[in-house]
């Protein structure tokens, strides 16, 4: 089986987004929910839904799990919900298991793996992974600042509207496109 070419950003083009939600999230108080590390990124929504991108030399793996949108049943999840197994590693190179193995003997599902060669690609399935509705941060400026605003929109109103006088509240200003970049 050939595997399937799929269209996202290198992992060097989502290491500065990565790094710049892992930074908001440490100082939100939240360090465990995206980190960036030699050997694992972590990426988690504090809902259940989360995904890994191990680097391997030039090469990557990237897995996770939708807990609600994943149709995929990977090993131990086929058996655990009665479904069909859907094999993630169907045609893959022998390097993509030890990242998603390690993940499931940490007791977690896996809905996707991914594999980073000089493009990605994942073994072929028709069915619904999930990877899409995890929301990965990294995979683009706008995701990544659309979630920085999110989350610290109300931060910031709450931290400014205790020093500036009332009438100044009632006014918000907006930042224009771009303002992080």
């Amino acid at each position: 089986m050939s595997l399937v070419a799929l269209d996202l950003p290198t992992p060097a083009e989502m290491r500065g987004r990565w790094a710049a939600f892992a930074a908001i999230c440490a100082t939100r108080g939240w360090g465990s929910s995206c980190f960036a590390g030699p050997g694992r990124w972590h990426y988690d929504d504090g809902g259940g839904n989360w995904a890994d991108l191990h680097p391997v030399g030039d090469r990557a793996v990237l897995i996770g799990n939708d807990h609600e949108y994943s149709d995929t049943y990977f090993r131990t999840a086929a058996e655990y919900f009665g479904e069909p197994e859907t094999d993630l590693l169907a045609g893959a190179p022998d390097w993509w298991a030890p990242p998603a193995e390690a993940a499931m003997a940490a007791g977690e599902w896996v809905g996707f793996v991914y594999g980073f060669d000089g493009g990605w690609s994942r073994a072929p399935y028709e069915k619904s992974d999930g990877f899409t509705s995890v929301g990965l941060p990294a995979l683009s400026d706008d995701a990544c600042r659309d979630l920085v605003i999110e989350f610290c929109e109300n931060e910031v109103d709450r931290e400014v509207s205790r020093r500036r006088p009332r009438s100044a509240r009632t006014s918000r200003r907006r930042r224009p496109a771009g303002w992080w970049r």
